[in-house]
């Protein structure tokens, strides 16, 4: 037996396959759009800021120490230095010690000898190159109302007068005078060429050359002294 089907049915099944063809081209368009266009650029974003400072690393262990360096090439002699002033020792000098070596002697009395020994003084001397620097003060005179003189005091060194170069000594004259002139007076010198140690440093009062004895004084109500004091060699 032969069925035909109506034509409501054919109807129904012909929308019903109309609809998914639609639909399966449908995602496909909108794929195809999308492939086709180029979206615009986006704009530049802003810069993020720095970032906070890391924490200090720990500190690291200590190396070993490095291989040790070969010896250098001695250096030049460096110049030899002079000497500084009263005796002062220089930053290199010939290994003597010039630091201030001094001494006084110092009494108060009235001294009428005419001639002989006044005063010793006992001083150590450090080096046999230096020079000794003496000084005598004290308030000397000589006297003569009706005739002309005068008076000479002097230093010795182990009894003997300075040759080097010259003696230290001083005099007073005076002439026809009733004056009795009684002054503070100063004798004062260097003396090389003496030996290292114990010196007799000493003041003595004699004639003047070509004069003959006089009435002398020395130390009248006053103090006097002898001074001392080491020096290095004198310069050229």
């Amino acid at each position: 037996m032969t069925t035909t089907a109506s034509p409501t049915l054919l109807g129904f099944f012909a929308t019903l396959l109309l609809l998914n063809i639609v639909e399966s081209m449908a995602p496909k368009a909108e794929e195809d759009s999308v492939r086709g266009c180029s979206g615009v650029p986006g704009i530049p974003g802003s810069p993020g800021h720095n970032g906070l400072p890391g924490r200090d690393g720990l500190q690291g262990e200590k190396g070993s120490d490095g291989m040790k360096g070969p010896k250098g090439d001695r250096g030049e002699q460096g110049a030899t230095g002079n000497l500084g002033p009263m005796g002062k020792k220089g930053e290199k000098g010939d290994g003597s010690d010039y630091s201030n070596n001094w001494k006084q002697c110092v009494w108060k009395r009235d001294d009428s000898k005419d001639t002989g020994l006044i005063k010793e003084c006992i001083f150590k001397k450090r080096q046999s190159s230096t020079a000794l620097k003496v000084a005598y003060n004290a308030n000397l005179r000589v006297n003569c109302p009706d005739s002309t003189c005068c008076g000479r005091w002097y230093i010795t060194f182990n009894g003997a007068e300075c040759s080097g170069p010259m003696a230290i000594d001083g005099v007073v004259y005076i002439t026809n005078s009733k004056d009795n002139p009684l002054r503070p007076r100063q004798i004062e010198g260097f003396c090389e060429n003496i030996p290292s140690g114990s010196i007799r440093v000493a003041v003595h009062v004699g004639n003047c050359q070509s004069y003959g004895s006089s009435d002398r004084h020395a130390g009248w109500n006053s103090v006097s002294r002898i001074m001392i004091e080491e020096y290095p060699k004198s310069q050229t």
